[in-house]
C-alpha cells in the first residue's frame, strides 16, 4: 500500500511539473541543458550577473570558462581552442573571434556583436588619482608613474603597439610597463605591484582594493567590440544561440551598462 501511494504521489508531482511548464510556471527542460561558454575578461562580470536570469527563464545551465581574447597564455581562449577544449559559445574581442573563424574553430556567420567596451585606468585604493582628461595629461601620468600594468589582451596590445608610440613616450614608459598574463590588471594594482593599471573598464570596476580613475580621453580611446560565436565542435548549438539571444536582449541591457559596457547596436 505504501509503495502504491509513493508511486501515485510521484506521478502526480511529474504531472504537476508538466502542467506548470505548460502554463509558464517553469521553463521546460531542454533536451541538452548544459551550455559551455568561454568568455574573455571584458564580458566576464556582465556574464556572471546575467547567467542566473538566463538559467531561470530557459532551463539551461551555463558552465563558464574564462580566458583572454588573445595572447599565448595557456588559459587564453585561442590556446584553449587549440587544445580542443569542449565549448559551445565563445565571447571575446571581435578581431580575435574573426581569426578563430578563419582557423575553423568558430562557425562562419555565427558572429554576433554583444557589447562595446572602453579602456580606462585604475590605481590602488586611496592612492592619488592622476589627471587623464587629455592626451597630454595621460602622457604626464604615464611618465610620472613608477610602474604600469597592462593586459595581455586587446587593450594591452593597443597600449604597447600604438598608444605609447602615438604619445611619443615609448622609450621612457615601456621599460617600466608590465604585461599581465592570466590575472586582472586591477588585482595587480590593488596588491601594490603596479602604481597604475590600464585595461577594459569592465575589468577594472569589480576589483576590490583598486579605484577606477576614468576612461582614456577620446583622442586616445580605442573601443573594443566583444562578440559571440558558436564553436564548430559545439555539442549544444541551440543552447548557444539561445544564450546569445539573451545577451543582446533589452532585458540584458541594464546589467551590461552597470558592468561598464554598452550594448552593441543590433541590425
Amino acid at each position: 500500500m505504501t509503495r502504491l501511494l509513493w508511486t501515485r504521489r510521484a506521478a502526480l508531482s511529474l504531472a504537476t511539473a508538466a502542467l506548470l511548464a505548460a502554463c509558464g510556471g517553469m521553463p521546460p527542460k531542454p533536451a541538452n541543458p548544459e551550455i559551455v561558454m568561454m568568455t574573455s575578461g571584458g564580458f566576464a562580470a556582465a556574464s556572471d550577473e546575467l547567467k542566473p536570469g538566463f538559467e531561470r527563464s530557459t532551463g539551461y545551465k551555463v558552465k563558464t570558462v574564462y580566458g583572454s581574447s588573445m595572447g599565448g597564455a595557456s588559459d587564453s581562449i585561442p590556446s584553449r581552442l587549440a587544445r580542443n577544449e569542449p565549448v559551445d559559445v565563445v565571447i571575446l574581442a571581435r578581431s580575435a573571434l574573426d581569426q578563430l573563424v578563419a582557423q575553423g574553430k568558430v562557425v562562419p556567420g555565427s558572429q554576433v556583436d554583444i557589447v562595446h567596451s572602453l579602456i580606462g585606468f585604475a590605481v590602488k585604493k586611496g592612492a592619488p588619482r592622476p589627471d587623464i582628461s587629455t592626451p597630454e595629461a595621460v602622457k604626464r601620468a604615464l611618465l610620472a608613474a613608477p610602474s604600469i600594468a597592462y593586459s595581455a589582451s586587446a587593450s594591452g596590445t593597443y597600449y604597447e603597439t600604438e598608444m605609447l608610440k602615438n604619445l611619443g613616450i615609448e622609450a621612457e614608459v615601456k621599460p617600466k610597463s608590465k604585461r599581465i598574463l592570466s590575472e586582472r590588471v586591477a588585482t595587480v594594482v590593488a596588491r601594490g605591484d603596479a602604481a597604475l593599471g590600464l585595461q577594459q573598464v569592465s575589468e577594472l570596476i569589480p576589483i576590490p582594493g583598486a579605484d577606477f580613475v576614468g576612461v582614456l580621453p577620446p583622442p586616445l580611446q580605442r573601443v573594443t567590440v566583444f562578440s559571440a560565436g558558436i564553436s564548430t565542435t559545439a555539442k549544444n548549438p541551440e543552447g548557444a544561440k539561445a544564450l546569445i539571444r539573451y545577451y543582446i536582449s533589452a532585458e540584458a541591457a541594464p546589467t551590461i551598462r552597470k558592468a561598464g559596457l554598452e550594448p552593441a547596436p543590433q541590425r
